[in-house]
């Protein structure tokens, strides 16, 4: 990734938490807190996903991708945030913010791409359970999986190229704990309107598509559902995407508060509203990685069974 030759800032200072240094320590430990659990969460799903031959089915396969994404999302930003608590002087060079950046789009892009192709394999599921086998085939849900990858990853590319070709030659201060894109645009000394359409068009196609997507499939399936005549039968139709479900209205129920919340107009309260609005965004990006193992564990008895098949095992080992 080449950095403009018009750019004279080379570090960026992030703002995090300066200006309240009694809430840095009490923030470390809860931001490292819910960091492992993340790690080991989604650890074990990416495990038992491997290792329990019950699970080598396209479900759990996008179920382990999405713990691995999410072990990702949180580790381009995560580490960056912490050392920011404990360090005086909070910077970064330009180029690992641009690198930081890209990550953490790609990531936020991919997963909303998963979730959609996650709902296909449900739709299917439940609305074409015959076809299944053959429609859900793994030249079908590796290809799914891999595209999903490759989409976030393109559409953090061109988003963060055309971030870092802007020149940047006066303020270097990100109000923010890490390199947050919207943020940094805001120091650039040139008109960034090419990048704000560029990040509107991406937002419709990886946030407003998938949305969409994910609605329809899950009107499909719930008529599907409402048509099974036993209710033992509707509850166990329903319990195989229930966890899906649960995890879709999270990740976009988190997005629509972050952006949909009012704005205070009280000049007076500015600070408190922003020092409010980088601890949602950052928050924001740590529950739902960190929710995501817990609804599949407890919603879930295949991966009940294999956790607890993987820790009785251990446990035999010992």
């Amino acid at each position: 990734m080449e950095i403009s030759n018009q750019s004279t800032v080379t570090e960026f200072v992030l703002l995090g938490l300066s200006a309240h240094p009694t809430l840095e320590k009490t923030f470390f430990a809860l931001i490292l807190s819910m960091y492992l659990v993340i790690l080991l969460g989604n650890g074990v799903l990416i495990l038992v996903t491997i290792l329990d031959p019950h699970l080598h089915t396209p479900m759990y396969f996008f179920l382990g991708n999405l713990s691995f994404l999410d072990i990702c999302y949180t580790t381009s930003s995560v580490p960056l945030v912490l050392d920011g608590f404990l360090t005086p002087r909070k910077t970064i060079s330009f180029s690992g913010c641009a690198v930081q950046m890209f990550l953490s789009f790609a990531m936020g892009a991919t997963e909303c791409v998963l979730l959609g192709m996650m709902a296909l394999d449900r739709y299917v599921a439940i609305c074409n359970p015959l076809r299944y086998p053959v429609v859900m085939s793994k030249a079908a849900y590796v290809p799914m999986a891999a595209g999903s990858w490759v989409a976030g990853g393109a559409n953090s590319l061109v988003q963060i190229s055309l971030a870092v070709q802007l020149p940047f030659c006066g303020d270097n201060v990100i109000n923010h704990f890490i390199c947050e894109i919207l943020a940094v645009l805001k120091l650039a000394c040139a008109d960034i309107s090419i990048n704000v359409i560029s990040m509107g068009v991406a937002n419709v196609i990886f946030l407003g598509v998938p949305v969409l997507f994910i609605s329809v499939s899950y009107i499909f399936i719930l008529t599907t559902i409402l048509r099974i005549p036993s209710a033992e039968g509707r509850k166990k139709a329903f319990s195989t995407c229930s966890a899906h479900l649960t995890v879709v209205i999270i990740f976009y129920g988190t997005i629509l508060f972050m952006y949909g919340k009012p704005k205070s107009k009280d000049p007076l309260g500015a600070d408190k509203q922003d020092l409010a609005d980088k601890l949602i965004s950052l928050f924001y990006g740590l529950l739902t990685p960190m929710l995501n193992p817990i609804i599949y564990s407890l919603r879930n008895k295949d991966v009940k069974m294999a956790v607890r098949d993987l820790a009785s095992h251990r446990c035999f080992a010992q």
